[in-house]
């Protein structure tokens, strides 16, 4: 159920759910992975292995549907995301003509990337409109749309394993590939439930507070966190906050 206090809609304003979420998926057949994902799969370890440096780590790591595009310069193969990643579920709901859209996006980018289409083997993919539930499924399970590495930590799992985009909300667990590795983005408050902050400042000011992000539905810190999302304004600990002195305890 999503709760909205009574403002100005004319003015910025935010949303807050107070249940538990879940969301329906259509009825489908059991999941098998498909050919085309098979070969996906194998082609990104494949391509992962020639990169020096993996911005989401080395092996090993999971297949995420998350829309990476894997292109080819002078410098070897590197990554980027389109406009959205159609997770396996996601195809039952997915209305074709949309997800001609992430094809054509590729399309025009790859066009500047003539090596990358060839050793990919996705020109026919490229070229091929998308129509109809089929279409949906060869790009879904592709290498144009399966083919982010994810560590598993980063990719399903659960907290205190990891904050894996399966679970918890992107604009959260984006931060943790960004931050620096000794200040932790997941902390727990004093009822052990799993609380997400940032500094409040950048490094080196001397300011100790930190601005919480998210709070598990059973946080002591849930409720203030959406208090204070509907009156548009920061949740931020002192210094002296256990929350607080969890985030920076390695510093």
């Amino acid at each position: 159920m999503t709760t909205q206090k009574a403002v100005d809609g004319t003015h910025p304003h935010t949303e807050a759910e107070q249940l538990k979420w879940e969301i329906n998926i259509p009825g489908h057949a059991p999941r098998v992975d498909s050919p085309q994902y098979k070969k996906s799969r194998k082609r990104m370890h494949e391509v992962l292995a020639t990169v020096e440096e993996p911005f989401f780590g080395p092996e090993p790591v999971e297949d995420h549907h998350g829309g990476g595009l894997w292109l080819k310069d002078n410098d070897g193969w590197f990554m980027v995301s389109n406009l959205a990643g159609i997770e396996w579920s996601a195809q039952f709901c997915a209305d074709p003509a949309k997800v001609d859209l992430l094809r054509q996006n590729a399309r025009r980018l790859y066009a500047a990337f003539p090596q990358a289409v060839e050793e990919l083997g996705i020109r026919e993919l490229l070229d091929t409109p998308i129509t109809d539930a089929d279409d949906v499924a060869r790009w879904t399970d592709s290498i144009c749309n399966a083919s982010v590495p994810l560590p598993h930590h980063e990719h399903s799992a659960r907290l205190p394993k990891g904050g894996g985009v399966h679970h918890y909300p992107t604009p959260i667990t984006d931060i943790d590939l960004i931050k620096f590795t000794d200040f932790e983005l997941w902390v727990t408050d004093e009822r052990g439930q799993n609380v997400a902050v940032a500094p409040v400042d950048r490094r080196g000011s001397g300011d100790a507070r930190v601005h919480v992000l998210y709070a598990a539905q059973d946080s002591t810190l849930r409720a203030p966190l959406l208090d204070a999302q509907a009156e548009g304004r920061p949740l931020l600990l002192d210094p002296s906050h256990p929350v607080a002195q969890a985030a920076f305890r390695n510093q």
